[in-house]
């Protein structure tokens, strides 16, 4: 029998990369290979397969004897089990006001985990035990949601990062208060590869009870995990999964993925190129007179200030997204497959428009 025809055919031009998320970037070609090892045969269906077995192995080889990964769709799915599994029906989460569980997920935790947010202003995007105390107070009142959870991402939303003194004291001052602590590492890789440690050394050895394992910004097709760190703080993991949606049938193809960033050190690589290639874009935006960067650049963000006209006309040029419109604040995000001539062509299309 001849094989069936495909009309399959590329839509867009693979050389065109532009800075408006990591999420833009295609796969990997590790990973690709990885999943076309993982085809083939039958395996043993939602997540009984080898392949989720040897991911247990490497998980508990980066972030403790203890730690099991639970693999999931997404980043947001990742997330609301990961809450949920350390809440009580009457429980709130603690998190800074620009947190992506916040402002980015469709109110998902709230409307599908149905725990309450307890927001708190940051300037930089990262909590204190001082401002984790705005809102860590209440629990034996029972008109007010239970503070019981604090939530702090890895490296933050705008692109700064926590040194693992500063998680250590958040673990050590939620867990004085009864509290437990959510690591949501959509980007944990970059923040490794910045503070130049290994992601134990902010996770299990800092105090964290539970995270978001990020995978699709660091390279995979799709796929994260919920990794439990420690197992006390938890319940029914299995059960929320899957009431929440994110039980894969074929997740071998999840864990073959998380297997190929992790085994090794292309997790590491990856972050580290795009890393790099933010600091090489922040250079060159820093002698663009008139451009002003608004955080410190410590993963693979850019985040930056500029004539909103200016970024309207650039926008035409390269994608990217405004962070607030109002001000003229604008994202740019570096990938893994991010090259160098694009850094320097889009610092030479921003001189131009700078300039008109």
């Amino acid at each position: 029998m001849n094989p069936p025809r495909t009309d399959a055919r590329r839509h867009h031009d693979p050389e065109v990369r532009g800075f408006a998320s990591d999420n833009y970037a295609g796969a990997h070609p590790e990973v690709i290979a990885a999943l076309a090892v993982a085809n083939g045969g039958h395996q043993v269906a939602y997540g009984e397969d080898a392949y989720t077995e040897n991911l247990q192995r490497i998980i508990r080889s980066h972030f403790g004897a203890t730690a099991e990964a639970f693999p999931v769709f997404n980043g947001t799915g990742a997330n609301v089990v990961a809450l949920q599994a350390v809440t009580d029906r009457w429980g709130a989460v603690i998190c800074a006001e620009s947190a992506h569980i916040n402002v980015d997920e469709c109110g998902a935790p709230e409307r599908v985990g149905g725990l309450k947010l307890l927001t708190v202003p940051t300037p930089d995007g990262k909590l204190t035990p001082e401002l984790i105390d705005r809102q860590a107070y209440g629990w034996e009142d029972e008109h007010r949601a239970m503070p019981q959870v604090v939530s702090i991402t890895q490296s933050t939303e705008l692109g700064t990062l926590y040194t693992p003194d500063e998680i250590r004291a958040i673990c050590e001052h939620a867990h004085a208060h009864g509290m437990k602590v959510h690591l949501d590492g959509s980007r944990i890789a970059n923040a490794a590869a910045s503070l130049d440690v290994p992601m134990r050394t902010f996770t299990n050895a800092a105090g964290v009870d539970i995270l978001s394992l990020g995978g699709t910004k660091n390279g995979a097709l799709f796929g994260e995990a919920v990794v439990v760190v420690n197992q006390e703080a938890v319940s029914h993991m299995k059960h929320l999964r899957k009431l929440s949606m994110q039980l894969a049938s074929k997740m071998r193809f999840v864990s073959v993925q998380l297997e190929a960033l992790l085994a090794k050190d292309l997790w590491l690589r990856n972050a580290r190129h795009a890393n790099e290639m933010a600091q090489r874009l922040a250079e060159g935006v820093r002698a663009v007179h008139g451009v002003e960067i608004l955080h410190p650049v410590q993963a693979n963000a850019v985040f930056a200030r500029l004539p909103h006209d200016v970024s309207e006309r650039l926008q035409k040029r390269f994608r990217f997204y405004f962070w607030n419109e109002a001000a003229g604040d604008v994202r740019w995000m570096c990938s893994f497959d991010t090259t160098e001539d694009d850094v320097d062509r889009f610092v030479a299309a921003l001189k131009e428009e700078m300039a008109r």
